[in-house]
């Protein structure tokens, strides 16, 4: 009911907007005599402001056309590896005969498209074959394909790490970091040979170190409170109709109301840029919250099992996690190196809690493990930005190099 209402609310709005758009186009416009009211600017101003407020914001594009490589300017092609009905394995192929290590970045299913993860993608392409996970919108994927849950999303990394072979690089970001945990150590129980590196970052592997409030809502709630509230039903507009999903609105709303003074203060400053005419800051404000407001539906079950598996049992650090009737033994992994990587003013994954997998992986010798508590940064900051770029990035460059080939 509550998506059906959301639908109808964004159909009331249509007059406004159009009303806005016309605004735009009196009294923005050099051809109309009304653009030369003093008042022009904070009409044009208001009206853009209220446009971007009320829009839906579409899957972005990675838009990463080309890269440096050894000096050397080269173009890039993204191309559609391996389709499955709630992913896709994107590869950025390079066109350059260098040969580079291989690495595969799991993006998080949590609200956000994969493309969140752009700057992350520009700089490893520099040095390295990049591959990543772009997650379906769930009220995309008919009904007819099933449910996805937990066991579904490490089965995915397996299959993914499988087809890319042993010398890959797997890195996960935030969410991830426990299903990729959890497919790395059934591949290393299994005997399978296991990726050549893990690098792990800002993500919840113990969240009951240094709780923040993402797992403190996780747990001050029953998880028939979370069915209940957020687990909504797909309306008939979209191929997944009647699918159960966590909806990319409610997400959005929790995301924006962790730090709303913050986000009301920045459209408040594009208000003022866009009355002085100060196009390079509005473009800047533009960009991110193009990307920011782009969210997706989630499946209800893996949102749910992810909530009561990962953030109210704490499965994983407490060793009782089974996925597909295996139970998940971390210490079996023994030849991927590990590198966890935490932001020292992370609101969201604490501080201590990717640091926990070291704990686990008690079969990785101590030469072959790292961390890293980036000074400054934020949750974002870790895996975008100029922190990000300059501090981070050359890290695990470093540690991928050191770690490429092995006997």
């Amino acid at each position: 009911m509550l998506y059906d209402l959301h639908e109808l609310q964004h159909a009331s709005m249509v007059p406004m907007r159009m009303w806005a758009t016309a605004n735009m186009f009196f009294y923005g416009s050099p051809f109309s005599p009304l653009s030369y009211n003093p008042m022009s600017r904070v009409i044009v101003a208001g009206s853009d402001l209220l446009l971007r407020t009320t829009h839906r914001y579409e899957k972005p594009e990675f838009g990463l056309s080309e890269t440096i490589v050894e000096g050397k300017r080269v173009p890039v092609v993204e191309e559609k590896v391996m389709e499955k009905p709630f992913c896709t394995l994107l590869h950025f192929r390079r066109e350059t005969k260098v040969r580079q290590p291989t690495v595969l970045v799991v993006a998080p299913l949590s609200g956000h498209y994969a493309t969140l993860l752009r700057d992350t993608v520009r700089m490893l392409m520099q040095d390295h074959d990049v591959y990543i996970t772009d997650w379906q919108d769930a009220r995309m994927v008919p009904v007819s394909h099933g449910p996805f849950g937990f066991d579904d999303y490490v089965a995915y990394v397996i299959d993914f790490i499988r087809a890319l072979g042993p010398e890959v690089h797997v890195i996960s970001v935030c969410q991830p970091t426990v299903p990729v945990l959890a497919a790395i150590s059934l591949m290393a129980a299994e005997g399978v040979r296991t990726p050549s590196t893990m690098t792990m970052m800002g993500g919840p592997i113990d969240p009951r170190k240094n709780p923040t409030a993402v797992n403190t809502f996780a747990t001050d709630n029953q998880i028939t409170w979370f069915e209940e509230k957020v687990i909504q039903t797909v309306p008939a507009r979209y191929p997944g109709y009647l699918r159960r999903v966590c909806p990319g609105f409610l997400q959005l709303a929790g995301f924006w109301s962790m730090n709303a003074k913050r986000h009301f203060e920045s459209h408040q400053n594009y208000f003022y840029h866009l009355v002085e005419g100060d196009g390079e800051s509005a473009e800047t404000h533009r960009k991110f919250y193009d990307e920011y407001n782009a969210v997706m539906d989630l499946p209800a079950e893996y949102y749910l099992q992810t909530i009561k598996r990962v953030f109210q049992e704490h499965q994983l650090p407490r060793g009782t996690m089974h996925v597909m009737g295996k139970l998940v033994k971390p210490s079996a992994i023994t030849s991927s190196a590990l590198f966890t990587i935490e932001g020292e003013l992370d609101d969201i994954s604490g501080s201590g809690q990717t640091q926990a997998a070291h704990a686990l992986c008690t079969g990785i010798p101590p030469l072959q493990r790292r961390h890293l508590t980036a000074a400054g940064a934020g949750h974002y900051g870790i895996f975008s930005g100029r922190r990000y770029r300059e501090s981070i990035y050359p890290e695990i460059r470093k540690f991928i190099a050191a770690h490429s080939t092995r006997s």
